[in-house]
Formats: structure tokens, sequence, C-alpha cells
């Protein structure tokens, strides 16, 4: 059939031969054998041209789907397990940003058949409901048919700039921060409420300040330009740490307290590819 359709693409015996690797004799001898067992002549040749006949014309259809078909098996088969298809991902604004967004190019050179369809909010999606595949979840999980896979956990800390303290003076206790510009979150807490450890006892204070925000990101932003302190997650502020944009205050009175990073999705054996290689990709750079 590819000899045949070869012939018909190059409009000739030899040029089908040359296209193929084969002898011009061999080509001719394959139709031949075509036409004996059909009993029917499929080419008109001439010195000129060759021209199909109405039944060459019907063989020429069939045969051209048939290799279609037949190349689109080979292929499946080959693929068979290679991840591919669109994966719908869920992550907060601000640990997307910081810590999934930089990882995406090599998954992506690592796996170029999967789609990454990113979608970064605070807000809470249904993946039992089939709003994501794979959503990134920060502290306890509601119990739910959702598989949870730990990607790492997240610490919290006290910074402020070097120009703030400059201005305002270094708290060296706890108590001292009632005399600071505390930035805050304006959810999860009915209170302003900051945790801490002095000689192996826990105890909260409430602080106070001027702006609040949303995401741990602004906040540190805010802290960073001067504004006033802020406790965060160690990830959304760490690369200013490094570089002395930000300090870290009060470590000694650090309660310890994490929150454990999830990847959650749907589990079980028909769990895609694309999900399982991604998920395993997260937990192996996030836990690095």
């Amino acid at each position: 059939m590819e000899m045949f359709s070869a012939v018909i693409a190059t409009g000739s015996f030899s040029g089908a031969a040359r296209h193929l690797g084969l002898t011009p004799s061999a080509v001719s001898r394959a139709i031949d054998r075509i036409e004996a067992r059909l009993g029917v002549r499929l080419i008109l040749r001439t010195t000129r041209a060759l021209r199909l006949t109405a039944e060459g014309q019907a063989y020429l259809g069939a045969a051209r789907r048939i290799i279609a078909d037949l190349d689109d098996a080979e292929q499946a088969i080959a693929d068979q397990g290679a991840p591919r298809g669109r994966l719908r991902v869920s992550a907060a604004l601000s640990h997307g940003r910081l810590c999934i967004v930089p990882l995406l190019g090599e998954f992506a050179e690592a796996f170029p058949h999967i789609l990454v369809d990113l979608a970064l909010a605070d807000q809470i999606v249904d993946v039992a409901g089939g709003q994501a595949d794979v959503a990134i979840r920060f502290g306890p999980l509601a119990d739910s048919g959702l598989t949870a896979r730990k990607l790492g956990t997240n610490g919290r800390v006290i910074v402020a700039s070097p120009r703030y303290l400059a201005r305002h003076g270094n708290p060296s206790a706890p108590e001292d921060l009632s005399a600071h510009n505390c930035l805050n979150f304006n959810f999860r807490r009915a209170e302003p409420v900051w945790p801490f450890r002095r000689d192996g006892v826990d105890f909260a204070l409430n602080v106070h300040g001027n702006i609040e925000a949303n995401n741990g990101e602004t906040l540190a932003q805010l802290a960073a330009a001067g504004v006033g302190i802020a406790r965060v997650g160690t990830f959304s502020v760490a690369e200013e740490i490094a570089d002395g944009r930000l300090v870290p205050l009060l470590q000694s009175y650090n309660p310890g307290d994490v929150e454990t990073v999830h990847a959650v999705f749907v589990g079980g054996a028909n769990t895609p590819a694309r999900v399982r290689v991604f998920v395993d990709f997260l937990a192996d750079k996030l836990r690095s």
C-alpha cells in the first residue's frame, strides 16, 4: 500500500523507488502482485504518464486511510505512558508566584506534551468537583476523598527592614511590639494575634498596625519598604533575608509553628500520568 501510494504521489515507479529506497523493478513487481491478487488493473501505464483506473482510485483512498490509521496506532503505542494533555493547577497567589512558577520552565522542558494551565488565587477550588487537577494547599486538610502528597513545610518569621529598625529601634522582646507598626493579615483571624514561646511556654500577644493585606508577599513588600514589621511565611521572604533587605526579629521567641504544604488531587489507579509526574516533580523540587 505504501508503494502504491508513493507511485501515485511521485507520478512514476522510479520516483517512488527513490522515495522508498528501492529499485524501480521492485516497485513495479509489487504493484503487479496487488493487481494479480485483486484481479483488476489499478494503474494504466503509458510511456508518458500513469493514470488511475476507477478501481485504482478506490484502492488509493482505502490505502491512504489504512496507512494513516496504522501510523496513528503505532504512534499511540510508542507514546504509551508518555504524559500528555492539559493539566489544571491551582496555587495560592504568593506561593505560586514565588515557588511554583520558577519551576515550570524545567517541568515544561521535561514534559513537552503537557499543557500546564496555572491559576493563582487565594480562593479554595473544588478539586473533587473538577475545578482543578492539582491544588497546592497549606495547613490542615479537610476530610475528603482526595489524595494528598506532602510537598514540604512552611515556617513563620517576623521581619523588618534595616531602614525601619534604624528609625524605630529593634524590639528585644515580644512585648516591645506594642510600640511598633505591625502589619497583619486581614483574613482567618478574629484577633490580630502573634504567637511566641518563652522558656518553653507558648503565649500570644495582640499587635497593631495601620495596614492589613490578604497575602504574605504584600506584607513582605511593605516591610521591605520600611513601612512596618510583618510576620509571614518564610518562603515569601527568603530572598529578601538572604540579600539583607529584611532582618529576622525575635527569633529566640519563635514558637516554631509550621504549616504543611500538600498537593491534593483525585488519586487512584486511573490517575492521569500528567498528574502523577507533576506531583512527583513538585515533591522533589520543593523538598530540595
